[in-house]
């Protein structure tokens, strides 16, 4: 596939597929998986995710991940279980200051509830600052993105339809 062929499908941009590539910026979770995808291979080959064993999981015990080796990258904890018939996924995002998403689109929709600290967003070209308490709720197929302008980590939950963990079409 070339690099548009990928992007297109993945509803990122060229530019950012291509610095992916070379190993020049990490993607966001959701990029990832949309990029997974269209390579039509399994999330898990590139990112060691924790599962949740129980229907619950407590503050303090969750096993935090990030995409990236940069000294500040954006980390998730994932909140949502894994059984027959369910239909959304949860983490909570720890989005440290200065981090900036790639626009992308996909297939679902997604809500983020800000938790703590503020996030700029933008769906569809509209652009919204959150704050604590605020939340978003947006089908996935509009251009998105977020960011942290802010001088401190903002931690939100996320909230969505989009396969993160790569379990669909597995036994649960």
């Amino acid at each position: 596939m070339t690099l548009k062929e990928v992007a297109d499908r993945a509803g990122l941009s060229v530019g950012f597929i291509s610095q992916v590539e070379r190993d020049l910026t990490a993607p966001s979770l959701s990029s990832l998986v949309s990029i997974c995808k269209v390579l039509k291979t399994d999330v898990g080959t590139y990112l060691q995710q924790p599962s949740l064993e129980n229907s619950y999981s407590r503050n303090g015990m969750r096993y935090p991940f990030a995409l990236s080796r940069e000294e500040r990258p954006i980390r998730y904890e994932r909140i949502s279980a894994n059984f027959p018939g369910r239909k959304i996924r949860s983490v909570i995002m720890n989005i440290p200051s200065g981090y900036r998403s790639e626009v992308i689109s996909h297939d679902g929709e997604e809500m983020m509830f800000v938790l703590s600290g503020e996030l700029s967003t933008s769906v569809d070209g509209n652009h919204v600052i959150l704050h604590e308490g605020d939340s978003i709720h947006f089908p996935s197929t509009s251009p998105h993105q977020v960011w942290n302008s802010s001088q401190h980590t903002s931690v939100a939950l996320w909230v969505g339809t989009q396969d993160l963990f790569g379990e669909d079409g597995k036994e649960n």
